[in-house]
């Protein structure tokens, strides 16, 4: 491999770590839940979301410049965008919060945020292996790894919906909490995006 092209793997690695880093953060938010934090938490989020963008332009800018790269140029692009939307939807969850100006916890949201964790440990193995692609005896296994997560998030959203519908006796909070799990099962959706886009690249290239 040429020695420019380490860059972008190294680029993506730092991405993901960036993603598990949200993830890692919104646990603990949501772990310890106190309404009246909710405008710390965001810009912390925001800080780790900036340095996620800050990634992507790098790799833009690269891209635009490049004469040779590892793989195509365009799919290099949509995994650099990929990899940060996951982080983007990491931050989404948090406004949510904030937006609907919600007051208690409600664990099932705790849940699927360690999931959300899972699937970003997942994608940063895979982003470690992605570089030696053509003879990582991981890679896959990585990818079907993370379709469970996907899968078990999947459950989740269905299960959470449905108590929501049974259970709840306010409106407003409803909808509220519906926003919620809809942002977090775009979470796990952007998780996989990425793995399936690594398989795709994979696939075209070996």
């Amino acid at each position: 491999m040429a020695k420019g092209d380490k860059f972008y793997f190294e680029n993506f690695a730092a991405s993901t770590a960036l993603s598990k880093e949200a993830a890692t953060y919104l646990v603990n938010c949501l772990e310890n839940y106190d309404p009246n934090n909710i405008e710390s938490m965001l810009k912390q989020m925001h800080e780790i979301e900036h340095r996620a963008d800050v990634k992507k332009h790098e790799m833009n800018e690269v891209l635009a410049k490049a004469f040779v790269t590892p793989v195509d140029r365009e799919d290099l692009d949509m995994l650099s965008h990929q990899l940060d939307d996951v982080t983007d939807k990491i931050e989404e969850v948090l406004q949510m919060f904030f937006i609907n100006d919600i007051q208690t916890m409600q664990p099932a949201a705790i849940e699927f945020a360690k999931n959300i964790v899972k699937s970003c440990e997942l994608l940063t193995a895979l982003m470690d292996e992605f570089e030696n692609f053509k003879r990582s005896k991981r890679i896959h296994g990585l990818i079907i790894e993370l379709n469970d997560v996907e899968e078990v998030c999947d459950q989740l959203y269905l299960t959470s919906m449905r108590a929501l519908s049974k259970n709840s006796t306010d409106a407003l909070v409803t909808i509220a909490w519906r926003d919620i799990y809809e942002c977090l099962e775009a979470c796990a959706d952007a998780c996989e995006h990425v793995s399936e886009c690594v398989g795709t690249v994979i696939m075209k290239n070996t």
